[in-house]
This record gives C-alpha cells, sequence and structure tokens, in this order.
C-alpha cells in the first residue's frame, strides 16, 4: 500500500480539536484518511521502543505485533493479515499495512516530550468513528505504558467516545438522491450495540406488519414509502446498520430527516 498521510488534495470533513489533541477526517484519492494527534510526556526515542519493540507493544497495541525493522519487511500481527513496512525512519517515523489499513506512526519532538501523529488510511469510512475511538483508547494506554503503569485502565467511555466521534467526522448524517421511480433516503451507521440488542428494539419498535428476512426488516413508513432496515457484521463490538426509505414522489427531504429521527430514537433505546 502506498498512502501517505502528508500528500497533498485531502478535502477535509471536520475541524481539529484544541493542538494537544486533535483529530480529523479526510478523504485522499476515494480513501478515508484518519489524522490523531496527540502529546505524550516522554522523548521520541522512548516512544520509537513503545511502538516498534514487540515486548512493549503488547503493553498498549490491539494485537500481539512482530515487526521486521526495515523498508519491505514482514509485521507479524497476531490476527488479520500480516503487513508489510513502507516507511522506516527511526527514531522519526514507522508506517506499516495491516489487512486493508496502512498505518503511519509520526514521532515529532517537543520540548522533552513528543508529539505523535498516528495516520490510518482504510476504505471503511461509516467505521471511522470505531477506529478513532479505538486507537484513542489504545494511545491512551500507551501513554500510561510509557509512565510505567501498563495495563492500567485508561477509564474511557467507549460508547460516548464512539458517538462523540460519530458528530464530529459527519458520520450521523444520511444521503438523498432521486431514482427513476422517485426517490431513496440512505442511512449508514456503525453501532457500539451487538446485532441482538439492536433486533430486540427494533422489533419492539416496528409497526404491525412489519417482516423481518434473515437481517432485514421492512415496513411501510410515515407518512409514505417503504423502509428497509439491514443489519451485518460491524466494526469493534457493534453491528453495522444500513437504514433505507424509498418514495415515489415529493421531496426527500422531509424523508432524510424523519430517518435521523428514527435513528435517534432506536440509539435512545439502545442507551
Amino acid at each position: 500500500m502506498s498512502e501517505r498521510a502528508s500528500e497533498p488534495s485531502a478535502r477535509s470533513e471536520s475541524a481539529s480539536e484544541p493542538s494537544a489533541q486533535r483529530e480529523k477526517l479526510e478523504t485522499v484519492d476515494g480513501r478515508s484518511v484518519l489524522t490523531m494527534e496527540r502529546r505524550l510526556r516522554h522523548a521520541p526515542e522512548k516512544v520509537w521502543r513503545a511502538v516498534t519493540e514487540p515486548e512493549r507493544l503488547a503493553d498498549w497495541f490491539p494485537a500481539a505485533m512482530t515487526p521486521d525493522l526495515r523498508v519491505g519487511g514482514v509485521v507479524e500481527f497476531e490476527f488479520g493479515a500480516d503487513g508489510t513496512v513502507t516507511d522506516l525512519d527511526p527514531p522519526r517515523l514507522f508506517a506499516y499495512t495491516w489487512d486493508d489499513q496502512h498505518l503511519r506512526w509520526e514521532l515529532h519532538p517537543d520540548g522533552a516530550g513528543t508529539r505523535l501523529v498516528l495516520v490510518v488510511t482504510f476504505t471503511d469510512r461509516p467505521g471511522a468513528a470505531s477506529f478513532a475511538s479505538g486507537w484513542h483508547v489504545c494511545i491512551a494506554a500507551l501513554d500510561l505504558a510509557l509512565d510505567g503503569r501498563p495495563g492500567t485502565d485508561p477509564g474511557v467511555d467507549h460508547v460516548a467516545l464512539h458517538e462523540q466521534f460519530v458528530a464530529q467526522f459527519g458520520l450521523d448524517a444520511g444521503s438523498a438522491e432521486t431514482t427513476t421511480d422517485g426517490w431513496r433516503v440512505r442511512y449508514e451507521r456503525q453501532l457500539t450495540r451487538p446485532a441482538d440488542e439492536v433486533w430486540a428494539v427494533l422489533s419492539a419498535q416496528a409497526p404491525p406488519g412489519a417482516l423481518r428476512h434473515g437481517d432485514v426488516l421492512e415496513h411501510d413508513a410515515e407518512p409514505g414509502g417503504r423502509l428497509r432496515w439491514e443489519l451485518t457484521e460491524g466494526t469493534g463490538h457493534g453491528a453495522r446498520m444500513v437504514l433505507t426509505h424509498v418514495g415515489t414522489g415529493g421531496d426527500p427531504q422531509p424523508a432524510l430527516a424523519a430517518g435521523g429521527a428514527r435513528i435517534a430514537k432506536l440509539l435512545a433505546a439502545l442507551s
């Protein structure tokens, strides 16, 4: 994989947070690029060992990992496909592939500490909040490990953090388009709850006459059209939901707003 975080022509989709902690989601060449910036209290040389040495990676990285530290070297992971080292410049830059993702770790001197920049390139944009919240927790665990406290719980509310990133990156927005037969509204959301819990709520909220077949629930919509809820395997621990509303006439914008309200009602019932 040849994606590079520093390449130009990126389209930003969110604003940055304050200087000590920043996140942004961009689209570059049709792929999603998540950039996360954190300040660590330790020098780049110490952080470098923590992001490259297997025994130190075990304190915070989400999978056992053994890298061959040379460009083109194999990176062995506990799960998922093995990766390849794409960039290496100790103690400043370490980048490699993992499945269909490209991870780039940049370590910049910042006083007595380090400005860490993580850039993750991937295809699954609806999963971006899950990736961001997961890496946030991992970097918090890295910081604790550098402080000599490996294994300490960072104390993060995963659900609240996930939903914060959903809003920050605009992942709660749906789309509306006209078709040859009318219009179609579509939402795709990564959820934080497993499919069985989501199905229980959807079934309870569905109107009389709703039909479920496999991973799909369909029913008529108010004030018109047809709704289709689909749950599939998602990123992290929750299901992936796709809500589609099709209609034959009129403006789809009211249906778009109604779809957002339906999802908000579902999330409220799941919380």
